[in-house]
């Protein structure tokens, strides 16, 4: 275990720090006697409490908001990507060469993990993607939020939560919850579109969306309309491969995958009288990616992945994926006598990701000799061609369901003279998983799938069974199972004083594949005076393994220390491996979460928050290490061998980890003469640390089932300093941004020596004039300045295969500078 370094200051600290004083004093030399400012704090939020609505600044837990002004100028069109520029406490990692991971991105919250946020839609739970995070990429072995589901044109706000809520939301919410509202606008149509490009002249950016909103009925009904529509062209900074080809060239695709993606969401209310109205909401969404695997091929052309007479210089097998995805809640709202109300609500979600494999082809098809060949035992000649294979495939498909049912009831509840406000509800979940197997070639080893059968490359070697890249999903981990859960829930909130507020909650859950659990939340808030305001909270919480976590198998494919490749087992909980290696079945992570903050407004226009809080995680569940037959000597062999697979791997309870973090949030308007200048800055501190590593297995220590490797990529994996500062400036018709993101370093020693890419500053601008109240155009520029993350110096064999920069751990990508110009309009 890493011992924690004594608190101090470090220069990084300090210069933020510094930056952050700056930006204050500056704004209060320009403070003037004027109205208060309309910005994000003066907009009511509906998270972290289930009473009316309050302001950003009045919550007993901080929230962070995000408003259709922020959107527009910021340079991302993808959700994640935009939550990362806005939000210090989110980080949406770029990933490459991770096969579905470079279309589904790891969302996350406070350096955890993806599957300890909750993503809610209009106050609705939102469904769990089907990929499983399973290469050496942040996020390892969860299954999180398919963020870039949800098209940025539908949507109105953003809410964030920076606390824990599992005794308000239900598992998952551990790191904090992220709440989407979507528009419901009437009476107009906003078309934009936005074309862009990168400094090099590939990432080549299309995209167009409509919104419109029509009335329903005669009462104030509405549904809100959105299309949308992107083409995002392939970027590539990968360096020359001196190790797998001759001549040394660039043989991989390192940077972002080339993506369509085509999007249909609806926002819609009827009223019946009154008192209650029906709702709904949903979309569907189809995302296409093609990507790289790694490149096959060695200077002698003896890897047992080689086929020289179909490739006779390598290949680079190319994974095309599909994601579609589905969303479409039904409800009900009435208000009751009393000042209460009653919310009835059905929400189902559906993901899939389809895998097809191309420039692929399967080794052991090829080199097996046809049937009926007579060639007498011992003789079979290597250097003729025995068999083929197709050069493409479909390796599999992943599909996750949930439904979800709520009943929701508040309101007022007066005792003596004092008035408790009361939220009581029901809520049941149906869980879903399902693996298709891919094309028989995909996973078969030869013809026929004969495990004793010698079918051996050029080189003499072991050829490797299915379609190279990603090999496909077999009848054997095919599966189609599900649990489901009810849960009772109960939310008070009480002022004894006009000025302080005391909030609980606690909510009780039923599983049907491990047991029950409750949790509960306790927060205050109490104000002295208008000026300044302290906050804190204490809560307990869980998060129930995701069926994905439950049910996934596959084989992959991985990359060893020397360059080479080997077929990777991830075993399911129940199987004959984590059966004969002693790993239990999961149960649920525990959480203690704790957190102090207070609110200074010294003036009208200007606001300050700092929070301090501490997130421990107990028997958390992750992906455990690569367990290879030489790890632990001979028991281990024993078991892995007679399988072959060359490596085996599962998912487990295995850590207990401590996350301690700082949010400071300051903003400041100042308003001129036909003017208006905003200032703001937010610095996120954040640390994770291991604090205790265990195994169920006799066979396997600790330290073998969640090695250094994994350590240092939960640890250092995501920045531990991620901070934003922005100036807004408007004018008459014109507007201008000025938006900068710091991203501390980052650290990985997977197949590597130790490597630490450095933090660095990137800056975005944006200029927008506005011809009318109607007509805009925005020109952008995204990193003005060509960051690019810091060379990889100390990679072992990853540079001589041209991994120039980062690989599985890059918090803002290897793309380097980007433009774009949109159009906006509105009739």
């Amino acid at each position: 275990m890493k011992k924690a370094p004594s608190p101090q200051l470090s220069a990084p600290f300090q210069r933020t720090l510094l930056a952050s004083a700056l930006l204050l004093a500056c704004s209060q030399a320009y403070a003037q006697s004027q109205p208060p400012a309309s910005g994000d704090n003066q907009t009511v939020v509906v998270l972290g409490s289930r009473s009316a609505a309050k302001t950003a600044l009045d919550t007993s837990s901080p929230v962070g908001l995000i408003n259709m002004k922020d959107m527009q100028t910021a340079g991302p069109l993808e959700l994640g990507k935009l939550l990362q520029t806005l939000d210090p406490s989110f980080n949406f990692s770029s990933t490459f060469i991770s096969d579905g991971t470079d279309i589904i991105r790891p969302a996350t919250l406070r350096s955890l993990g993806p599957d300890q946020l909750l993503v809610l839609v209009n106050g609705k739970r939102r469904h769990q993607q089907a990929l499983v995070n399973v290469q050496q990429s942040v996020g390892r072995g969860s299954a999180g939020t398919d963020i870039n589901a949800i098209p940025l044109s539908a949507i109105h706000h953003i809410e964030v939560l920076r606390d824990g809520a599992a005794a308000q939301y239900g598992s998952d919410a551990i790191a904090g919850v992220i709440n989407i509202v979507l528009k419901s606008n009437v009476g107009e149509t906003a078309v934009s579109a936005t074309i862009g490009t990168t400094k090099e002249g590939d990432g080549d950016l299309y995209s167009g969306s409509v919104n419109r909103g029509f009335a329903l009925g005669q009462d104030g009904g509405y549904i809100n309309l959105t299309a949308e529509g992107r083409k995002r062209g392939e970027t590539n900074r990968a360096g020359v491969d001196i190790l797998r080809a001759d001549p040394p060239r660039v043989t991989q695709r390192i940077g972002d995958s080339d993506a369509k993606d085509a999007y249909l969401w609806w926002n819609a209310a009827l009223p019946i009288d009154k008192e209650s109205e029906f709702y709904a909401f949903g979309g569907v969404s189809k995302r296409k990616g093609d990507s790289a695997g790694f490149y096959r091929g060695i200077l002698d052309k003896s890897d047992n992945r080689m086929v020289p007479e179909i490739y006779p210089n390598g290949y680079l097998p190319n994974i095309r994926t599909t994601v579609k995805d589905l969303s479409f809640a039904f409800g009900y709202r009435r208000d009751l006598p009393k000042d209460w109300k009653l919310d009835l609500s059905i929400n189902h979600g559906r993901s899939e990701l389809g895998f097809h494999e191309k420039q692929t082809i399967n080794v052991s098809y090829f080199y097996e000799p046809l049937p009926g060949a007579n060639i007498p035992p011992g003789t079979f000649d290597r250097s003729k061609v025995y068999g083929a294979s197709p050069v493409e495939a479909d390796t599999g498909t992943l599909k996750f369901d949930q439904t979800t049912l709520n009943l929701d009831i508040k309101g007022p509840v007066h005792v003596g003279g004092a008035e408790i406000f009361l939220a009581s509800g029901f809520e049941y979940r149906q869980d879903n998983y399902q693996i298709v197997a891919g094309d028989p070639v995909s996973y078969q080893f030869g013809r026929t799938n004969d495990p004793k059968k010698e079918i051996l490359t050029p080189s003499r070697s072991m050829a490797p069974p299915g379609t190279q890249g990603f090999p496909g999903y077999t009848p054997a981990t095919a599966v189609d199972s599900g649990r489901h859960n009810i849960a009772l829930y109960l939310d008070a909130e009480y002022r004894p004083l006009p000025n302080l507020l005391l909030a609980g909650a606690v909510r009780y859950e039923k599983y049907s594949d491990f047991g029950n659990t409750t949790t509960g939340k306790i927060s205050a808030r109490w104000d002295p005076s208008k000026q300044f305001g302290l906050r804190a909270s204490a809560s307990t919480g869980f998060r129930a393994p995701g069926v994905q976590q439950e049910f996934y198998s596959s084989v992959s494919t991985n990359l060893n220390v020397d360059g080479s490749l080997t077929e990777t087992l991830t075993a399911r909980q129940n199987s004959a491996v984590t059966n004969a290696l002693g790993i239990k079945p999961l149960k649920e992570e525990t959480s203690r979460n704790a957190s102090i903050g207070m609110v200074l407004r010294p003036a009208q226009n200007m606001s300050l928050t700092m929070d301090l809080y501490q997130i421990k995680i107990k028997d958390r569940i992750v992906f455990s290490s690569v367990i290879e037959p030489e790890k632990g000597g001979g028991p281990i062999a024993n078991v892995l061998i007679p399988l072959k697979v060359g490596q085996a791997q599962f998912f487990t309870n295995a850590i207990d980890t401590t996350t301690r973090g700082l949010d400071i949030v300051a903003d400041h308007t100042t308003k001129f003469t036909g003017s208006t200048l905003v200032l703001s800055g937010q610095l996120g501190f954040n640390k994770t640390e291991v604090s205790k590593r265990h195994s169920p297995s006799s066979l396997l220590s600790g330290d073998l089932l969640f090695d250094k490797a994994q350590v240092t990529l939960l640890e250092h994996g995501q920045p531990r300093r991620h901070h934003v500062l922005a100036a807004d400036f408007s004018t008459g018709p014109w507007n201008f941004n000025a938006r900068a993101n710091y991203y501390g370093s980052v650290q990985a020693e997977f197949f590597s020596p130790l490597q630490t890419w450095e933090a660095k500053w990137l800056l975005d601008v944006t200029g927008r004039y506005s011809f009318s109240k109607k007509t805009s155009l925005t020109v952008g520029v995204n990193n003005v300045f060509d960051t690019y993350p810091s060379e990889w110096t100390n990679g072992g064999n990853f540079p001589k295969l041209g991994f120039k920069y980062c690989w599985e751990t890059c918090p803002f990508g290897v793309n380097g500078r980007s433009m774009y110009a949109r159009l906006d309009t509105v009739f």
